[in-house]
């Protein structure tokens, strides 16, 4: 169900930032450094609401608190924004209309567009079709099993507990066939053939597939194209061959012999004998952002262009996920995109758009896209950032920021939302040309760190209160 254009200031917001339009903060200087961070780890805390009476940060007592942490020579020349959730004004921007290279932060592009085009109730549907042998019955021994994927990576051949419940398995779609009747099957055939084009994107490196980053795309996967459920290493380079082979499994398990197995497109006359089904679309984009999984970044980024009229195919799937943008009332000026999962170098978006995207999803009114928030990493405790934010100079920011990591050997990236000490909810996206590595995510790590202690009020605004580790101000506003 798309999403109505959005209105008013947000769209003024977010077309001034990329217009360059809003009055920005003086630029951070190496001569500002923040003063050391101390303090406790924090508790993890839901996420805090907009305060309207939390005091306002000032720009430039901004920019100082972060000038030592953004001049560390490790990140290069990094390009920052930071926005106050409430108003829209920019407290720090570095470049931020820029289109950039945004490694896996685009990831929040993707999951806003699947919640913008898409019903987050919809569920991915893979379907058990068969077509008996020439002369024989329903139920007579042989004929042609076809598995007919439709975008699930979730799909596992697990028996036990596996990823978010309730999982497609595929020991329940053979048992489904089994009780139809069927007692043994010909040839049982893979059918991927729900997304189209080429399975790599450009700018996709060689080793992603063999180092395990992602799967060959296709509609037709098992536990993302590991060689088991829950294994790591490698991912196998024909993904609708081996969930062919391991549904075979699942079927002989259950009492279903099957004689070969190949890969191909359904036959029409083929009749449905068993399905199941993923976990809903806000399930998956929230997975999708925790886990910073590229498989289904790349499904959901497919299953727009498909609500879209476009091709499932990565072109189809980039313009899919723009478009979604647009509608949501986000501009895109200048963004290029090669992928919707964020591992090829050659995408390009500002700053801007995907701070524009999270104040979206901050802002009342668009209540499918809190799944946006609540699928950011936590920093110190949840997903791509559980093992980060235990420094003594980053542990302010513990259970205070949520936020999308991105690393490619070109730039290393974090965006995402921040209470300060003074509890105004801001958010934030930084972006260094850099590879990433310890270091500099740990340098990273201290920029948000630095924005999460800071008390910075503007002159006008009430009395500093201070922030107590652990505590929580009210849910953002739904409606």
């Amino acid at each position: 169900m798309p999403l109505a254009a959005r209105t008013g200031g947000l769209t003024a917001l977010a077309g001034a930032l990329l217009a360059g339009s809003l009055s920005t903060a003086p630029a951070p200087t190496p001569g500002n450094p923040a003063p050391p961070l101390t303090g406790p780890r924090a508790e993890a805390s839901a996420l805090p609401g907009l305060d309207p009476d939390a005091p306002k940060a000032d720009p430039a007592a901004v920019a100082a608190r972060l000038g030592g942490a953004l001049a560390d020579p490790i990140l290069g020349d990094p390009a920052a924004l930071v926005v106050d959730a409430l108003t829209g004004q920019v407290l720090v921007t570095r470049r931020a209309t820029t289109p950039t290279a945004p490694a896996s932060t685009i990831k929040i592009a993707t999951a806003t567009a699947a919640l913008t085009a898409l019903d987050p109730d919809t569920t991915l549907t893979t379907r058990a079709v068969y077509l008996p042998p020439a002369g024989g019955s329903a139920t007579t021994p042989g004929g042609t099993l076809w598995l007919v994927g439709g975008g699930d990576p979730t799909l596992t051949a697990s028996t036990g507990p596996a990823g978010y419940p309730p999982a497609a398995r595929l020991s329940d779609l053979a048992r489904q066939v089994r009780d139809t009747g069927i007692t043994a099957v010909g040839t049982v055939i893979g059918d991927g053939t729900a997304y189209s084009g080429p399975t790599t994107a450009p700018g996709w490196r060689d080793g992603y597939v063999s180092d395990g980053n992602v799967t060959p795309v296709s509609a037709l996967e098992v536990d993302a194209g590991r060689s088991a459920p829950g294994a790591g290493g490698p991912r196998t380079p024909t993904p609708d061959a081996a969930a062919a082979g391991a549904f075979a499994a699942a079927l002989g398990a259950v009492g279903v012999p099957v004689g070969t197995v190949a890969i191909g497109r359904a036959d029409p006359a083929a009749r449905e004998v068993g399905s199941v089904h993923s976990p809903t679309i806000a399930v998956l984009v929230e997975r999708m952002l925790t886990d910073s999984d590229n498989d289904l970044a790349e499904s959901l980024g497919r299953q727009v262009a498909i609500a879209r009229g476009l091709p499932a195919t990565f072109d189809g799937a980039s313009q899919g996920v723009l478009g979604a943008l647009r509608d949501a009332g986000i501009p895109t000026e200048g963004a290029v995109l090669r992928d919707t999962s964020g591992l090829s170098i050659d995408n390009r978006i500002a700053p801007a758009t995907l701070v524009a995207a999270l104040r979206t999803a901050v802002m009342p009114g668009h209540p499918a896209l809190r799944t946006v928030l609540s699928g950011l990493p936590v920093a110190g405790f949840t997903g791509t950032l559980g093992d980060r934010y235990g420094a003594a100079d980053t542990s302010p920011a513990a259970g205070v920021v949520r936020a999308k990591t991105g690393s490619l050997r070109i730039v290393t990236s974090l965006a995402g939302v921040v209470t300060d000490a003074d509890g105004r909810l801001l958010l934030f996206g930084l972006f260094a040309p850099v590879e990433e590595q310890g270091l500099t995510k740990m340098a990273l790590d201290r920029v948000a760190a630095a924005l999460a202690s800071c008390g910075c009020p503007a002159a006008a605004s009430p009395p500093t209160r201070a922030a107590r580790p652990g505590s929580s101000a009210p849910p953002l506003p739904q409606g």
